[in-house]
């Protein structure tokens, strides 16, 4: 039975009016990785998982559905809101602006089911839910627990991961029940790639004076001396991390009613490497004599690696009472859920208080991001005779929200000039305060008219305390002609009023080579250049399918949908103050407005903002086959087939402000150049298709799972003047697992993800060029392209032991 998708009780996935997918606690558990993200992403189609972020959100990798945006999902554990992430993702990509719940901290040892609902489900559940739903269902056991312990390993690039959980269950009196669960988790960085461009050529030789003419002779003598000579640039990889969730839900029904409890509490400590600084990046010149700076005081000067890192804590609680009074079902709740990451700059150094003073930290506090969120929930239901084939459902309610948005700032020697090499602190004037609050009401009506027909309608009126009011609605039907045969589509709108950390995140990143503000969407310095508030984005949600049951134990389902949004909120490409191929006064004048000062030594200024900035047309179709075999006394096995076609096209785009205007052309500057754009309707695959088959047999089961994605590509620039597509062809990933029940309460699995190791093409030379100039102008000549759909770190093998009582 699902309670996602409809507020009627007692239907199931197959009997659904929407498109809905029911992942169970045994399908979760055969994923060897153990992240949510990975589970989902390698068992729904439409659901893809962050590769790889730019600095801090390497740190929080996000995920999406149907090609969207992740904050066009909304994420409900239990049926109530999960609160997002204060980690927002600010650098360019298909995952830029995600600042929505983070699945990677709910364990799945904790999941009874997960019921995603690929469907546009704003007027049932938050404007916020565009793209679909995805809804965890805690475990309620009253007794008995399980866990496991897991190793494994990336094949030959690092990322060694240790984890182990365990959840237990028991009974609270005669009518009550408490689980808790407890996990913990171990991953090492990755590292693909490594070689310079500013130390070596493609085959790892040191340059010389003859094929680097720019390269000093003190240069060539340090350089030799960089730790891990010559993969020294250590930016593309996984993050390090210790991760540790605890959980609760439970219940306990006092005979009128029932009072419940769930909640989570994370801790994470995790960090990234950064470009590395070559030797002569830091450096003092006192009368005459120049010394340069290493944190690690060797001799010669061996250059740093500098690592952002954050210490995240992460609190969620909601409490609630239901029950049933004179025919009306009532479920009142609150959630309260908060988000901090403390941020910090390790292994690095200050180069313009180091060239002023002789001194300068190694460990930077960069201030603080955090989001609060406060809901209140008031959900009743009603079921009406009215002579229909069934009662009609009537459901309504209301919801309460305020959330609050702040970033802290960082201490004097991260913000002294320029901050810190990699990751600079948060000024004051980065920092603040803001807050929102909201009301909603709906109504939902459910009904079978007759035999074979459900209806279901929905509305929803918002009011948000910056935005003002809307209403939005939803009407979804269904019509079984047979048992084998039914029709079913949807029509919805809705409206996503911008994140907090979308409007208001101001800070500042750098490469060695450049420095760009993240400028706050809703600032003063964004209005000097044009740029105005953001506005709520409008959705319409159109979907078409069908369900067919042939024959026994075999259904199909076949849905295609289309969903446009209006003003989308989108980050820009770069807008140049200097060094690139178009430059603007103005957006110096802004940065400097906003407080922020940037690296006098890097030849590249400019900024990034979150604007709406136009609008899109998602269309695409999903394919769910599934089917049961049994084989008597040679087992059993469960096969399925499912894909996903998606495809994103930019239908408007809104003109840049006339302070960008271009004054060789006399026009103004696309907003989105031609690498935002591919972002939005390329960098993904538009195919996705899993196949799978779970055989099982007396104490041995094997789990097969093949998943095809379709081509990706993005174009990409060193300096903002040309553009050049790459690709990531069509690719086929493996997964095996292997299970043997040791005992009926020990089990153990051995299996491989990705098992034939593939991994996505590097990114190449400017086509025609001898001097490693990169088509993205990064420094890494080996780098992986990282909008790869299925990761950068090829095959992962791991070895669990399971265990259950």
């Amino acid at each position: 039975m699902i309670v996602t998708g409809t507020r009627a009780g007692g239907i199931t996935a197959a009997e659904s009016a929407a498109p809905i997918k029911v992942l169970d606690a045994d399908a979760l558990s055969h994923v060897g990785q153990p992240n949510l993200n990975q589970v989902l992403t390698q068992l729904v189609p439409s659901f893809t998982a962050q590769a790889f972020g730019g600095d801090t959100a390497n740190l929080t990798l996000s995920a999406r559905l149907r090609g969207l945006s992740p904050n066009h999902t909304l994420v409900l554990v239990n049926g109530k809101r999960r609160h997002g992430t204060s980690n927002l993702a600010v650098l360019g990509g298909p995952y830029q602006g995600a600042a929505t719940a983070d699945l990677d901290l709910i364990s799945p040892s904790s999941i009874k089911r997960i019921e995603v609902l690929e469907d546009g489900a704003a007027a049932q559940y938050g404007s916020d839910a565009i793209a679909g739903v995805i809804n965890i269902i805690l475990k309620d056991d009253k007794e008995g627990g399980d866990g496991y312990v897991t190793a494994g390993k990336n094949y030959d690039v690092g990322g060694e991961t240790y984890a182990g959980t365990l959840h237990v269950a028991t009974k609270i009196g005669d009518s009550g029940y408490l689980n808790i669960t407890a996990f913990h988790r171990f991953h090492d960085f990755t590292q693909i790639g490594g070689l310079d461009r500013r130390v070596t050529d493609r085959n790892g030789n040191l340059l010389t004076s003859t094929s680097s003419p720019s390269l000093s002779a003190i240069q060539q003598q340090l350089y030799p001396g960089m730790d891990r000579f010559p993969y020294v640039n250590r930016i593309n990889g996984d993050a390090q991390s210790r991760l540790t969730n605890l959980q609760y839900n439970t219940a306990y029904d006092f005979g009128g009613g029932e009072i419940y409890s769930f909640g989570t509490y994370s801790k994470r400590i995790a960090s990234a490497y950064e470009n590395v600084r070559v030797p002569t990046r830091v450096s003092r010149t006192v009368a005459g004599v120049t010394t340069y700076f290493d944190p690690e005081g060797d001799t010669p000067v061996n250059g740093f690696s500098p690592r952002e890192k954050i210490r995240e804590d992460d609190m969620a609680f909601t409490g609630g009472i239901r029950g049933m009074v004179d025919g009306f079902h009532y479920d009142l709740s609150t959630t309260f859920g908060q988000d901090k990451n403390a941020i910090y700059t390790v292994d690095s150094a200050n180069a313009s208080l180091y060239a002023d003073t002789g001194f300068t930290p190694t460990s930077f506090y960069d201030g603080f991001f955090k989001s609060t969120e406060f809901t209140v929930n008031a959900d009743i239901t009603h079921e009406i005779d009215a002579g229909l084939a069934t009662p009609i459902n009537l459901a309504f309610g209301g919801e309460y929200r305020k959330n609050v948005y702040q970033i802290g700032s960082g201490d004097p020697a991260s913000i002294y000039k320029e901050g810190g090499q990699s990751y600079p602190g948060f000024r004051p004037s980065d920092a603040g305060v803001n807050g929102r609050e909201s009301a909603a009401g709906y109504v939902d009506i459910a009904a079978n008219p007759i035999d074979g027909l459900k209806l279901d309608v929905a509305g929803r009126y918002e009011h948000y305390s910056d935005f003002g009011s809307k209403f939005i609605y939803k009407g979804t039907g269904r019509y079984d002609f047979s048992p084998a045969f039914a029709l079913r589509g949807t029509f919805s709108t809705g409206f996503r009023a911008p994140t907090l950390a979308e409007s208001y995140y101001s800070a500042t990143n750098v490469s060695p080579t450049a420095a760009f503000v993240q400028l706050p969407a809703n600032s003063a310095a964004a209005k000097l250049i044009g740029f105005q508030n953001l506005k709520p984005e409008k959705s319409t949600n159109y979907s078409l399918g069908t369900v067919i049951r042939p024959v026994d134990r075999l259904t199909i389902t076949l849905d295609a949908y289309q969903v446009k949004i209006r003003d989308r909120i989108l980050g820009t490409g770069s807008i140049y103050g200097s060094g690139g191929a178009v430059n603007f006064p103005i957006v110096t004048q802004a940065i400097i407005a906003n407080g922020n000062v940037l690296d006098p030594t890097v030849s590249q200024t400019g900024i990034n903002i979150f604007t709406n900035g136009a609008n899109t047309r998602t269309r695409g179709v999903d394919l769910v086959v599934s089917y049961a075999t049994d084989f008597g006394d040679y087992g059993k096995a469960n096969w399925t087939i499912s894909g996903n076609y998606n495809e994103t096209k930019l239908t408007k785009l809104i003109a840049a402000p006339a302070a960008l205007t271009n004054p060789a052309t006399g026009t103004a500057i696309p907003l989105f150049d031609a690498g935002a754009q591919s972002n939005i309707e390329t960098a993904s695959p538009k195919v996705k298709v899993i196949t799978s088959v779970l055989y099982s047999i007396d104490k041995f089961s094997a789990t097969l799972r093949g998943t095809v994605y379709g081509k990706s590509s993005a174009k990409l620039t060193p300096d903002g003047g040309t553009y050049y597509e790459q690709t990531i062809g069509t690719a086929f990933i493996g997964d095996i697992e292997l299970n043997y029940d040791i005992t009926p309460d020990l089990g153990l699995a051995l299996g491989a993800n990705n098992v034939f190791n593939k991994r996505p093409p590097t990114v190449p030379l400017v086509p025609g060029t001898t001097n490693a100039t990169l088509v993205n102008g990064g420094n890494v000549l080996d780098a992986p392209l990282t909008f790869s759909p299925y990761g950068i770190n090829g095959g992962y093998y791991y070895a669990r032991l399971n265990v259950s009582f």
